[in-house]
């Protein structure tokens, strides 16, 4: 009985099993177009799944270049637990923010001079250590807010709620209307009760309480 096998030729030792050009590829004893049209493919989708990986990581990059290069312009933008703006530290001086809900915002250090705080929602808001002179807070909630260190001269504070703020340090009220505000367990020096009780008069219209009696006058 004869068998008939197929000679395979031998695999050389120095000639590679296939060889990758740009863009064909061909290898020995098979041309198959399909194949050839399989790994085009191939190479087109890694150079395409590169090239989107490249992008992605350079809009990456420029978003995150784009968070230390801030327009000095829009530097009050972008932050705050509640309200919109960045007010920590800085320069906001006359700016209007009448009727807004900032609980909790940070105004540490800041200079607010004449900034007009009107009806404000300022619950547990940090002025530590910020330039409050001629600032309007009339009508605001400043209930637990942190005054310590804070210039609050000549200040309009008729009508406003501190109950129960901080006003430890240096704090000074000195020259500010106080009419109407309601100081219900607001620690203060000794010489400010003294200087806020020649000045104190009216009725919290929220809560009720005498500002004479708010603040522990004789």
């Amino acid at each position: 009985m004869s068998s008939e096998f197929t000679q395979i030729p031998p695999i050389s030792s120095t000639k590679p099993l296939f060889t990758l050009t740009n863009p064909l590829v061909s290898f020995p004893g098979h041309s198959s177009p399909q194949l050839l049209k399989c790994q085009i493919k191939s190479q087109e989708n890694f150079l395409f799944s590169l090239c989107e990986s490249v992008t992605k990581t350079s809009l990456l990059a420029l978003v995150s270049a784009s968070l230390f290069f801030v327009d000095p312009a829009l530097a009050f933008k972008g932050g705050g637990p509640y309200g919109a703006e960045v007010t920590r530290g800085q320069d906001l001086t006359g700016k209007d923010f009448s009727g807004k809900t900032l609980i909790k915002q940070d105004f540490k250090t800041s200079i607010l001079r004449q900034a007009n705080f009107k009806g404000a929602k300022l619950l547990g808001a940090s002025f530590f250590d910020a330039d409050l002179t001629g600032a309007d807070l009339s009508d605001a909630d400043l209930r637990s807010a942190d005054f310590s260190l804070a210039n609050v001269t000549k200040a309009n504070l008729s009508n406003a709620n501190l109950e129960g703020a901080l006003a430890t340090g240096n704090t000074s009220f000195r020259g500010s209307n106080i009419t109407g505000a309601d100081f219900t367990d607001v620690p203060l020096r000794d010489d400010q009760r003294e200087y806020l009780c020649k000045v104190a008069d009216g009725v919290n219209p929220t809560t009720g309480n005498a500002t004479r009696d708010t603040l522990l006058c004789n």
